[in-house]
């Protein structure tokens, strides 16, 4: 998800330069974040790695926290810009899960994910702000996406009657994600390719659909 970025042009910048810088500043913050952790990277370092005044990532962010919040919320949301809007999505449930499954389950064993959690891990009690910032704009927003599909009428009555729409989102995702948390204490692992993401996705998506359809699935 590497983002690329113009030169400076002379003159008054027009508006794809602004944008281009935009994202340059973002990338860059993102970058030194993995690099050196949270608490060690400063404002100013990233000023100037980026080429901008530190007063231009007050005005747009409100501080360190507020920048982190920026990189997490638009690396997520360039990650998951190819699927369909779950709200408006028509498919039958396992094509919508089926393609919802396999982005998540690329996006969390990716190398550069992997590094972002044991860093907030490591770094929340010391920084409490990170910890609130990154749940709310990553794992929070995804639950909470997930939990609108879950409740729309078309999709909720596929489901037993007893199970919240909230509690089917976070079982999805606890199923899903499986023990890739506890993997975060060892060296990570190779990324897994497409075959074998899929054959993990179908096994993680089978015990969901068991354990919340109203109707069991056939044998």
């Amino acid at each position: 998800m590497e983002i690329f970025f113009c030169g400076k042009s002379a003159g008054r910048p027009r508006e794809a330069d602004k944008e281009a810088r935009a994202e340059n500043l973002l990338y860059t913050a993102g970058c030194l974040f993995l690099e050196k952790g949270y608490g060690k990277v400063s404002l100013e370092m990233i000023a100037r790695q980026a080429h901008v005044a530190v007063r231009t990532i007050y005005v747009k962010f409100g501080g360190k926290s507020g920048l982190f919040n920026a990189v997490v919320e638009q690396r997520r949301a360039a990650y998951f810009a190819t699927m369909p809007a779950l709200e408006t999505d028509m498919r039958p449930l396992p094509a919508i899960l089926g393609e919802f499954g396999m982005l998540f389950l690329q996006l969390i064993t990716m190398p550069a994910a992997i590094r972002l959690n044991r860093m907030v891990v490591a770094e929340a009690a010391s920084h409490p702000e990170l910890a609130e910032t990154f749940h709310k704009v990553g794992p929070g927003r995804t639950r909470d996406m997930l939990t609108r599909f879950f409740n729309r009428p078309d999709i909720a009555i596929q489901f037993r009657a007893e199970l919240t729409a909230e509690q089917i989102a976070i079982h999805l995702l606890n199923c899903l994600i499986d023990d890739q948390m506890s993997r975060l204490l060892f060296p990570p692992l190779t990324q897994p390719d497409t075959a074998q993401l899929r054959k993990l996705l179908d096994h993680r998506l089978d015990l969901f659909l068991r354990a919340t359809l109203r109707a069991p699935l056939a044998a």
